[in-house]
């Protein structure tokens, strides 16, 4: 007796409701769609390690679903996608222009040549892979519901500093603030929710995913659920002797010794039910999700996944801001001076629902590489490093990225977007006929690749030139 007194106090009678209540959300958001996912989601073959010769005894997977993110790495992600579509003669789920509605939820309407299908099996698309705020129940319209979902993630902290300067001119509250540091000193001076391109401002990421907001990042003043690891993630670099990439600098940021951590937070910075859910959904859906600061990690977990090759993942880094490397460098640092510090912690506490989701997958990513195996993913990244080195020094005048002053190919030259430049790449001259097209594809920016790609697709339709009053920001 005096225990069910305790269950219907008004707090825990509170704190039941609002369980209840999320359920009862959960249940009316995935519906039908997430039903007809479920086949799709045991654990693929090819992420347990092969103890036998190197053999590949899994079909590659030609049904992919990647939700771009924004300034997380994707667009590179992008890049082999469009790469490999190419080559295999596959079909994308193309835009009309270059993003599904962005900001609005995906609609399956918005797919150029979509035709509403009585069956999985009569869709006529392999790929869906370019911008969108994710909308299951719609996506499931246009790819079958066994297609492999995948994502990426970028620590919110580094994500601000590049959203701040990609996207000042863009998002009103940004615009208003004379720099990062005094927008996140007092971040309601400037935010207003609903304001002109805001989305880019706060929590990207989770709006990215499509996710609903909890009441308190609406009506409070900051959400006091800002989640805190009780064992922060430490430098621990991977002992492979590989040194970092050119072009993809090695990031660490895993928790030491490589183990997943007992529990996501104590029990006193607990991330809300609704967060909770949340990612419990995002993991029932999406069969990977990559971290942009192990990016290298991160492609070789995909290759394994999709049973393909390291070469089919190899490429180079494209919409990089002039200046983003050296600062993926420092901020890799275990020591930092000034005001660093505190505008990371600034930045995550902002950001809490994108610091949610980084910290659940930044986790899964490294649960995931323990199953790989950690000498089987040295060699591999050492092996992925190695040949994109060399396609550099084959591919690129000058063997790495440039700025756009020097780009004089318009097919390879970035669009131009924000404060800082966004650098590109040149060719080496001389190249024979089969270099020459496979440096380009390598080189070959987002929105050029996806107006080749329109083009072979939908040949009567002639492609019109890129102008700057038709693109959207990548």
């Amino acid at each position: 007796m005096a225990w069910t007194m305790r269950l219907w106090r008004p707090r825990s009678l509170g704190v039941a409701l609002g369980i209840f209540m999320t359920i009862g959300f959960g249940l009316q958001l995935l519906g039908g769609p997430f039903q007809r996912r479920l086949p799709g989601l045991q654990l693929p073959q090819s992420w347990i390690p092969s103890l036998g010769p190197a053999v590949k005894s899994c079909l590659p997977r030609q049904r992919l679903v990647f939700l771009k993110t924004h300034k997380s790495g994707s667009s590179s992600v992008l890049n082999l996608l469009h790469r490999y579509g190419d080559q295999q003669g596959l079909r994308f789920a193309l835009p009309a222009h270059y993003q599904f509605g962005y900001p609005k939820l995906f609609q399956a309407s918005k797919v150029k040549g979509y035709h509403p299908q009585s069956s999985d099996s009569q869709k006529p698309f392999h790929i869906l892979c370019h911008h969108m705020r994710f909308n299951l129940k719609e996506v499931l319209q246009v790819m079958p519901s066994d297609s492999f979902f995948f994502s990426i993630v970028r620590d919110p902290a580094a994500l601000a500093r590049s959203a701040f300067s990609y996207y000042k001119s863009t998002s009103s509250a940004f615009r208003k603030a004379p720099s990062l540091a005094a927008f996140l000193s007092n971040p309601r001076a400037f935010y207003r929710p609903g304001g002109r391109g805001n989305y880019y401002a706060r929590n990207l990421l989770w709006f990215d995913f499509g996710l609903p907001f909890p009441p308190e990042t609406k009506t409070r003043r900051m959400s006091p659920h800002v989640l805190r690891d009780p064992k922060p993630f430490q430098s621990h670099a991977i002992p492979s002797g590989a040194g970092p990439g050119k072009l993809f600098p090695a990031i660490t940021t895993a928790p030491a010794n490589y183990e997943q951590p007992a529990s996501l937070a104590s029990p006193d910075s607990e991330p809300s039910s609704f967060i909770q859910w949340g990612l419990a959904w995002l993991d029932s859906v999406f069969d990977l999700v990559m971290v942009a600061e192990y990016f290298d990690e991160s492609l070789v977990l995909l290759a394994d996944a999709l049973c393909w090759s390291l070469d089919d993942v190899v490429g180079f880094m494209h919409n990089a801001q002039a200046g983003g490397e050296q600062r993926l460098r420092t901020a890799s640092k275990s020591a930092v001076t000034g005001e660093d510090p505190q505008l990371t912690a600034r930045a995550r506490a902002w950001n809490n629902l994108d610091w949610a989701l980084y910290i659940h997958f930044n986790r899964s990513l490294w649960a995931r590489i323990e199953h790989y195996g950690r000498s089987r993913l040295h060699r591999a990244v050492a092996e992925l490093r190695a040949r994109r080195e060399a396609l550099a020094k084959r591919c690129l005048m000058g063997g790495g990225a440039l700025d756009p002053k020097y780009i004089t190919d318009i097919r390879l030259r970035p669009f131009q977007f924000g404060s800082a430049k966004v650098l590109g790449y040149v060719l080496q001259s001389g190249l024979n006929q089969k270099d020459q097209e496979e440096c380009e594809r390598l080189a070959t920016p987002e929105l050029q690749y996806k107006d080749k790609l329109d083009a072979k697709q939908f040949p009567p339709t002639a492609s019109l030139p890129i102008k700057a009053s038709r693109l959207a920001p990548p």
